[in-house]
């Protein structure tokens, strides 16, 4: 197995950066769990706040130059669009940062590796990290590489913020037929559950999803509801 340093650097040079200081790197993938196991280890949360305001900045300013048509309300919504979790998880997926991550084995049990929220947080905080390492420039050179593909998927309005209420909105257009998530069933220890959801659109089920929370496995369900109601549809 890889020692730390050696994982950091071939992350490194997976998202084609190189740090004048590696140790912001190792903070930004350490999660609350492993430094409340260690003594004087920093964690990403701090990182995560200061990135989370970076990011906004430069996709507000690549938005306002390149959108020259677009209106104040247009240019917001698809900001929230760029820089909402399911977003950042699609990035965090790609890089494989659950890999890189430092956690304890509570954490890792319990599906955190995995999990959307903590992945989307470490991409923040990599590009507060970068911030911090090399200024602003280098941090946005990095997310206009990293997030232009985003960006062109929010500029067509294929992201979907919420797919519950996508689902919703897309069932209310064809007729108001009553949507029911239900939970069919879980196993696991209390420490690291798995639920099973099942989307129902009038008396079908139409998705079913699976998630480490009830909320996740019904975000899950829903995506696959739509994906299924997309492809009929075709």
């Amino acid at each position: 197995m890889k020692d730390r340093k050696d994982l950091l650097i071939e992350l490194e040079r997976k998202l084609s950066v190189e740090f004048k200081n590696i140790e912001l790197l190792n903070t930004a993938l350490t999660h609350s769990s492993y430094a409340n196991q260690k003594k004087d280890v920093d964690y990403y949360e701090r990182l995560e706040f200061l990135g989370d305001s970076v990011l906004q900045l430069c996709i507000s300013e690549y938005l306002y130059l390149n959108n020259c048509n677009k209106t104040e309300g247009q240019l917001t919504k698809m900001r929230a669009l760029i820089v909402c979790e399911n977003s950042l998880h699609e990035i965090a997926k790609k890089w494989e940062l659950g890999k890189y991550m430092r956690m304890s084995k509570g954490e890792e049990l319990t599906g955190g590796r995995t999990r959307i929220s903590i992945l989307a947080d470490c991409v923040e905080s990599i590009i507060a990290a970068l911030y911090l390492d090399g200024g602003i420039e280098k941090a946005k050179a990095f997310i206009f590489k990293n997030f232009i593909d985003t960006i062109e998927r929010a500029n067509k309005n294929e992201i979907v913020l919420d797919y519950k209420t996508k689902l919703q909105e897309l069932i209310q257009q064809k007729g108001n037929s009553n949507i029911k998530y239900e939970l069919i069933s879980f196993e696991g220890p209390p420490h690291r559950r798995k639920f099973y959801t099942e989307v129902v659109i009038g008396d079908k089920v139409s998705g079913k999803g699976v998630g480490f929370t009830k909320k996740e496995s019904e975000q899950s369900a829903a995506k696959e509801a739509l994906i299924t109601l997309e492809v009929a549809h075709e």
